[in-house]
């Protein structure tokens, strides 16, 4: 009997005909890379049938520990917080389950796990951390890696990780998942690490066998897609226009009133889409049900927006049609039901260097094609759809056609400091996607060795073993461990938490910052109390991590 019951999780899933070419590569090959577009399912239905494989299936990698009378967990990746949430969440609902019993997630700062979780949904960040504690990951049956192809760099390094892991552990089925047409670089790298049989799974055109590939076609309806650019530019120093969002307000406007569809807009960040929501407010008034959707929602909110115009029949509402303005979350990581609609203003916000700073910060970018493609396709899922695209066809067709690996772009310090734990310093030897650029490998040792995080031979010491435990850069990571011996552990921890919060600070006022944030004024003031507690604990030692030989604790979830 199956522990969970694939054919009611699937029912209505186009993922779910491939269950069976899944199950065969998991058990030809202990790997797989499925390829399937946003809206197949796969994040649905792929952790239940990989867990049905280990448990059900008699899989046992020996690695069995406490929970669930000893049976082993499947744990599944989402690139962010708000992914990994609202996966569990919505596997736990289909299973008939109270969240964090069969179904789980664990993110930074949150958990909701027990002894009987099988299924856990965690950010690439605590995986990778789970693999430097302990390489061995035991209590692990199987891990899934969702949404390879948005390329952070946390997710690239636990995807190498894995593949060197499985060369010691070859009974733990890795399968990596992918909405775009990425699959065969995958395939080749995972199948490198070792099979789980050593059976012939094929092989790319030049000989290198390679993992199986479970490939679903999107099953899409008519689209008609249109452009519609704004008479002022889109960008300009400072960012996103005033004008260009009115555009889009405007643009928006106009669908719904036309064709009173639920419709899905895609903008960067936060400041833009409380300002389109603003607008939209202004020229619907009440004839539309307005939602904003990113990751600095609380789960309620962000419970709201993905759960269809059902829930709002049910509060007696009436019927408006909907209108979701949302980052790129609801591209791949999130599916808002019952959307006929999209609007894209073709900008994403990416990590980049900030030589300012000497770190990573968020960057406005044009998107690029695929993400493109990807945001488009949400609007035909039930039906006939429509996309708008606000800018020309010549401007679309001279945008990048895939986004840049964050591993090219962004400052690589955590990233050194990660594999140095590791035992790979630099990242040698290890299967990444694509090697990180030398001159910013070089520049991230030598910030690491002015830190004494590293030796002259690129590898960890104590003291960075110590910084690694940080949920946190390096530098804030020094910062915390050192100012907590001068102003005391609580005083040191609220600093950091606000320096690595993300909030805006117009004026770089700290203090005013640090004032706000106390007092509970500002929105953000939960979220920086619990991260606060969190590095008071590290500071005195009550992580509960786990030490083996060099290792030490990674980074905290993402």
């Amino acid at each position: 009997m199956s522990m969970f019951d694939l054919d009611h999780i699937g029912r209505g899933l186009p993922f779910a005909e491939a269950l069976p070419d899944l199950r065969d590569a998991l058990s030809s090959a202990g790997t797989a890379v499925v390829q399937a577009p946003p809206g197949t399912g796969k994040t649905t239905l792929v952790p239940p049938a990989v867990a049905n494989h280990v448990v059900v299936g008699g899989v046992s990698t020996g690695h069995a520990t406490t929970g669930g009378g000893g049976t082993e967990r499947v744990v599944v990746t989402q690139p962010r917080r708000v992914a990994a949430r609202s996966a569990a969440r919505r596997l736990a609902a289909l299973t008939g389950t109270e969240l964090g019993s069969a179904v789980g997630y664990s993110v930074r700062g949150d958990s909701r796990v027990s002894r009987d979780t099988l299924v856990e949904f965690v950010t690439p960040g605590v995986l990778v951390r789970r693999l430097i504690a302990d390489p061995d990951l035991p209590g692990v049956g199987a891990v899934v890696l969702d949404e390879v192809h948005e390329r952070d760099v946390e997710s690239d390094l636990a995807f190498a990780l894995l593949c060197e892991l499985r060369e010691l552990r070859d009974d733990l089925p890795v399968v990596a998942m992918s909405a775009t047409v990425e699959a065969d670089r995958f395939a080749r790298l995972l199948d490198g690490a070792g099979g789980a049989t050593g059976a012939d799974t094929g092989a790319d055109s030049s000989g290198h066998p390679s993992a199986p590939v479970v490939d679903v076609p999107a099953v899409l309806h008519p689209l008609e897609i249109t452009y519609a650019p704004a008479p002022v530019p889109r960008l300009d120093a400072r960012g996103v226009t005033d004008g260009f969002l009115e555009h889009v307000a405007t643009v928006t406007a106009d669908e719904v009133a036309s064709h009173g569809h639920d419709t899905l807009v895609f903008l960067p960040g936060v400041r833009e889409i409380d300002r389109v929501i603003r607008a939209l407010g202004a020229r619907l008034g009440d004839t539309a049900e307005i939602l904003p959707l990113h990751g600095g929602l609380d789960p309620a909110a962000q419970d709201r927006a993905v759960s269809g115009r059902t829930a709002e029949r049910t509060s007696g509402s009436g019927s408006r049609p909907r209108v979701v303005v949302s980052t790129d979350l609801a591209e791949s990581s999130l599916t808002v039901p019952g959307v006929r609609a999209v609007v894209d203003a073709c900008l994403s916000r990416e990590p980049r260097r900030d030589t300012a700073r000497d770190m990573t910060g968020l960057v406005t970018v044009s998107a690029s094609r695929d993400s493109c493609v990807q945001r488009a396709g949400r609007a035909a899922r039930l039906g006939p759809g429509r996309a708008i695209r606000c800018l020309t066809e010549q401007e679309f067709s001279r945008l990048p056609p895939h986004r840049a690996p964050a591993i090219a772009t962004s400052d690589l310090t955590t990233f050194a400091l990660d594999v140095a734990c590791w035992g790979a310093p630099r990242g040698e030897g290890l299967a990444l996607p694509d090697a990180p650029p030398v001159s910013e490998i070089t520049r991230a040792e030598s910030v690491l060795r002015g830190l004494g995080a590293v030796d002259s031979d690129g590898r960890a010491t104590d003291r960075g073993r110590d910084l690694a435990r940080v949920p946190a850069d390096p530098r804030h990571a020094r910062a915390l461990l050192d100012g907590a011996g001068l102003v005391g552990s609580r005083t040191a921890a609220e600093v950091v938490a606000a320096l690595t919060s993300g909030r805006r600070s117009p004026g770089g006022d700290l203090a005013a910052d640090l004032r706000a944030l106390r007092s509970g004024r500002a929105p953000d003031a939960g979220a920086w109390q619990q991260q606060a507690s969190r590095l008071e604990q590290i500071v005195q030692g009550g992580d509960g991590r786990s030490r083996r030989g060099s290792s030490g604790g990674g980074y905290g979830a993402s």
